[in-house]
């Protein structure tokens, strides 16, 4: 079976070739091209661990003949040979950028050495950190007559050891080390002469240190190299009667430990029979992702290289929004007028504040808030926490399911529980992915609702580096059908009624996409008539078939459509016509583009929303998203030019098409950076 779309997968590939292009544009600092790398590698370990994941159980599925739906895709065995072929192609550019990086790092009196290269001090050093640091972390497994191999880490380091005696070729034992990154840390500075730096890998720390570690056996000759295995992500929440939602979800967790190698890469240098053993132990088999590799994996640790070069950032400082920088309160402010914060450009503080107040206020009697992802010391918790001890009726939507947060969300249950917060968890096969808060309060004798709908989570941290907006806002029509969906979020047992008929906010998965097929419509509808028609989308990834169709269907009508889309796009392989007049770019550049928002022209009556919803079967139909109009003239205005600022990149926005060859924008000579201008046009505005 034969799709006339590209497949998502292949599609996401081809993102992750754009954040590669970033580690190798030399007008990127240093360490943020190192940077690069490790999201790169970060990223294709999560596709391995979800998406790969998927397709492999759906081949399986295939080979037994039984009936799956594929979603107009190709079958998943022949998505999974392209992946692998793209991958291995990925594969050797990132080692030919890491190569020119680690040139340049020379150039900078920055190395890596590894346990060949070191002087006389430096091996002592090495000897002393070893029996310091890292030696009771240290258990060796030993596997030459193991039925089954014990227990492997998903995302951990191992190194595959064969020891040997010299003169006898014959008497050869195999062990594997799990590198203890997560407890000691990737990277060891050396002891190096004035004006250089050297450093040391933990795992090359441990190879210097093997005549040490396996001194009993007798052996004098040590072969190590280093490899890891991705395994399968999916959590099972399995119906086993007498399980509650928190049981299945710690069940799940403790299941995908034991998930099924996806992925094993392993340095090309590996002694063949310990190769040959682990292939077979891990059951490893022709459809299994096998790649070769360098000598450094886990380059996600990458993303927090040592702090070693000197160099100019260019990320200037987030800044008060000029709304907030009189000595008025947030509240008081957002009650008499829309505020929108554009991260990272603006400070997320009043978004804290503005939560750090309502648990203060004598008037204020319950906030409300949904939480998808938080930070590792969320001030927006501890916030809520203080508002519970100041007898605020405090509810927090917690999304148990938002994949690799499930552990730290569980906990923050518990916490915030602990402190007498209500919070709720579940709402059967949905995920809650809205971004919402709604405070009330008393004043002059009247109940009052203000807070926020936004793009992005409630995250402090992430909020620095992903581009997200957020509205706070008192909009009574807005916040009174934002409660309608709390109230459908604690009663969700009852049915849909409370968030079955809005007037403004699109909800999913009751009315966002036929609203959305409805705004596409009216612009087809405005062009028939010989009026200017335009749509504008901006999302992380565009995956839907039908909504895309009506795009198709709108470009044909002579709508102009543009499309800002991060991720992943699954274009029509063969409409090339409408694929010219589609104008979709992504950009890639310091700043993650997280940020979804949709103009439709509406002869000259513009339409303007911020969603939490990319266009994903899975956004519009199996989870709980929220957009909102802009109804501030003011705010529309603004968040239309930054979109047209974003439309006029020429560095590093990439067109997006069929071919899938990521070329960049023709650049004129005067050049252009939409972040840069972002930034300058927001620092602008008084």
């Amino acid at each position: 079976m034969k799709s006339k779309f590209i497949p998502r997968d292949i599609s996401w590939l081809s993102f992750n070739a754009r954040v590669l292009q970033e580690a190798n544009d030399l007008s990127v600092p240093l360490k943020e091209r190192i940077r690069f790398l490790g999201i790169f590698s970060n990223n294709l370990d999560e596709f391995f661990r979800v998406r790969v994941a998927t397709l492999k159980r759906m081949s399986e599925l295939a080979d037994k003949k039984k009936k799956i739906d594929y979603d107009l895709i190709d079958s998943p065995q022949v998505i999974l040979d392209d992946i692998q072929r793209v991958v291995l192609k990925q594969q050797n550019e990132f080692n030919r950028i890491w190569n020119n990086i680690s040139r340049e790092l020379k150039e900078k009196n920055i190395q890596i050495l590894d346990e060949k290269k070191l002087n006389f001090e430096q091996k002592e050093f090495v000897k002393k950190y070893f029996d310091e640091e890292v030696r009771h972390y240290i258990i060796p497994l030993m596997i030459d007559n193991l039925l089954e191999l014990p227990y492997l880490r998903d995302k951990s380091l191992y190194l595959a050891i064969v020891m040997r005696n010299k003169n006898d070729a014959y008497n050869e034992k195999f062990s594997l080390i799990e590198v203890p990154s997560r407890s000691v840390g990737r990277f060891i500075i050396l002891p190096s002469k004035a004006g250089t730096t050297s450093i040391i890998l933990l795992e090359d720390l441990i190879k210097f240190n093997m005549p040490i570690i396996f001194s009993h056996f007798k052996f004098n000759q040590y072969e190590a190299h280093i490899f890891k295995i991705t395994k399968d992500a999916e959590i099972d929440l399995d119906q086993e009667v007498g399980l509650n939602f928190i049981d299945k979800i710690s069940k799940g967790i403790k299941n995908r430990r034991k998930g099924k190698p996806v992925r094993f890469v392993y340095e090309k240098e590996m002694n063949a029979e310990m190769l040959e053993f682990l292939i077979k132990k891990l059951k490893l088999t022709r459809k299994s992702s096998i790649i070769p590799g360098g000598h450094i994996h886990n380059f996600r640790h990458f993303m927090d290289f040592p702090n070693v070069i000197t160099e100019k950032t260019n990320r200037p400082a987030p800044f008060i929004h000029p709304a907030f920088k009189k000595k008025e309160l947030v509240s008081e402010i957002v009650l008499k007028q829309d505020v929108m914060l554009h991260f990272p450009y603006h400070s997320y503080d009043p978004v804290i504040d503005l939560l750090r107040e309502a648990a203060m206020d004598d008037d204020v009697i319950s906030i409300k808030i949904t939480a998808y992802r938080l930070a590792s010391n969320s001030k927006v918790i501890n916030a809520l926490i203080n508002a519970a001890r100041n007898g605020k009726v405090v509810t927090v939507f917690l999304e148990l399911k938002a994949r690799f947060d499930e552990e730290a969300n569980i906990e923050w249950k518990s916490i915030m529980e602990e402190e007498g917060i209500n919070v709720l968890v579940g709402v059967p096969n949905k995920k809650v992915h809205a971004k919402l808060c709604i405070i009330q309060k008393r004043a002059n004798k009247r109940l009052v609702k203000y807070g926020f709908i936004s793009t992005g989570n409630l995250n402090e941290k992430t909020a620095k580096i992903y581009a997200d907006h957020c509205l706070l806002t008192a909009s009574k029509p807005l916040m009174n059908e934002a409660t309608r969906i709390f109230n459908y979020l604690e009663n969700w047992q009852q049915g849909d009624k409370p968030i079955a008929k809005m007037s403004n906010l699109l909800v999913t998965p009751v009315n966002m996409r036929a609203s959305i097929i409805q705004l596409i419509e009216n612009e087809i509808k405005w062009a028939k008539k010989g009026k200017t028609a335009k749509i504008i989308i901006k999302l992380n990834s565009l995956t839907d078939i039908t909504l895309l169709e009506y795009l198709y269907k709108a470009v044909k009508a002579n709508v102009e459509v543009h499309l800002i889309i991060r991720g992943i796009l699954t274009l029509d392989k063969k409409a090339d016509k409408w694929n010219e007049k589609l104008n979709a770019i992504s950009i890639v550049d310091q700043y993650l583009e997280h940020a979804r928002v949709m103009i439709f022209h509406n002869n000259a009556k513009e339409k303007v929303f911020i969603s939490s919803a990319d266009w994903m079967v899975r956004n519009l139909d199996h989870r709980i998203e929220v957009a909102t109009p802009i109804l501030d003239p003011k705010i529309k205005k603004e968040l239309i030019d930054i979109i047209q600022i974003q439309l006029k990149d020429n560095q590093k926005a990439r067109i997006i098409d069929a071919e899938l060859l990521n070329k960049y924008v023709p650049s004129s000579r005067l050049k252009f950076k939409s972040q840069e201008e972002t930034y300058n046009f927001l620092k602008g505005k008084k």
